[in-house]
């Protein structure tokens, strides 16, 4: 991404744009490639190397559950699914990094702006999807390993995918504003109206996410106490575990809030008029989500681990004491 030229010195807009069309897109973002004459934005490059990183963390995952047959249960396809998200988010910033500063074209342009927007809106909803099957894995423990679990996640990726490849394509299908330049949002060249759609889906979404972790911890709480009861463990052991079970959900929701809110509040409330470092301060921390997910979601896993070790030491002999994870555990 490219911050458009303030009233000062900055890097260029396409087509030599005039000094007043300068000030009136003083505050946005642009995913636009023009000639290079001034130094590259510093914010520019920080977001290309979160996305290196990025793709480096989820290649590596989508490989391990690519070429591991024993992962092909519903939670790995589901994180499977998170990792691709993610990794074609990270080759997004990359490839966004490479046109804009080589090469100048509308259509890379919008193409660019798509796919990160049919990328990260993946990534989100494949996180609501892992959060799904978590909830069902824990109510419906007893049937949760079933053949129809499999279909249920298979329409689940159907429809996270579908969602995320229509919101994609509507800057590139025309819903821009390149021929409208008064309604440019925080981030050009979506309009203001697109923006707005996409931080609302977000909030609807942290929203049914939280209700369901908020489920999830009294099924998690209740199970423990259960445990407690019939191993006849002590006070302390109940609150031990239930503590841990907590703890794990606050972190993943934390962390999944921390990045994404600051960002979609200011999409809600930013004007394009606004210095454009508000939106990079803001769309910065939002990059780190994809960067946290594997770690959380992936490198935690034992099957996960146990295959990294294979993959990275033949001579690595299986041993019995790893176990696979329910989801709940992941």
């Amino acid at each position: 991404m490219k911050t458009t030229p303030s009233p000062a010195p900055g890097p260029l807009t396409k087509g030599g744009p005039t000094a007043a069309e300068s000030l009136d897109r003083n505050g946005s973002l642009e995913f636009s490639t023009a000639p290079l004459e001034f130094p590259i934005n510093p914010w520019d490059i920080m977001l290309c190397m979160s996305g290196t990183v990025i793709a480096c963390e989820n290649a590596i995952v989508v490989a391990i559950i690519f070429y591991t047959p024993t992962l092909r249960t519903p939670m790995f396809v589901l994180i499977g699914s998170l990792a691709t998200a993610d990794l074609l988010a990270g080759m997004g910033l990359i490839l966004n990094f490479v046109f804009q500063y080589v090469i100048s074209s509308e259509t890379i342009s919008l193409i660019t702006v798509g796919f990160l927007v049919a990328s990260f809106t993946a990534s989100i909803s494949s996180l609501l999807a892992i959060t799904v099957d978590r909830y069902f894995s824990l109510y419906n423990a007893l049937t949760y390993f079933s053949e129809k679990t499999l279909q249920y996640v298979h329409l689940m990726l159907l429809g996270t995918w579908g969602v995320s490849l229509f919101l994609g394509l509507l800057p590139v299908l025309g819903w821009n504003c390149l021929d409208e330049p008064a309604s440019c949002s925080i981030v050009r060249p979506l309009t203001r109206s697109n923006v707005t759609l996409l931080a609302t889906s977000f909030f609807a979404i942290f929203v049914l996410m939280l209700t369901l972790y908020f489920k999830i911890c009294k099924i998690v709480c209740h199970h423990a106490h259960q445990i407690a009861l019939q191993q006849h463990f002590f006070a302390t052991s109940h609150y031990v575990a239930t503590k841990k079970g907590v703890s794990t959900l606050a972190i993943i929701l934390g962390t999944f809030g921390a990045s994404w809110l600051p960002f979609a509040i200011y999409c809600l409330v930013g004007e394009k008029e606004y210095p454009s470092v508000y939106t990079y301060a803001t769309l910065l921390p939002a990059t780190y989500n994809s960067m946290i997910n594997p770690i959380i979601y992936a490198y935690r896993n034992a099957e996960i681990q146990r295959s990294i070790y294979m993959l990275l030491c033949g001579c690595f002999q299986a041993n019995g004491a790893y176990r696979s994870r329910s989801p709940s555990e992941v």
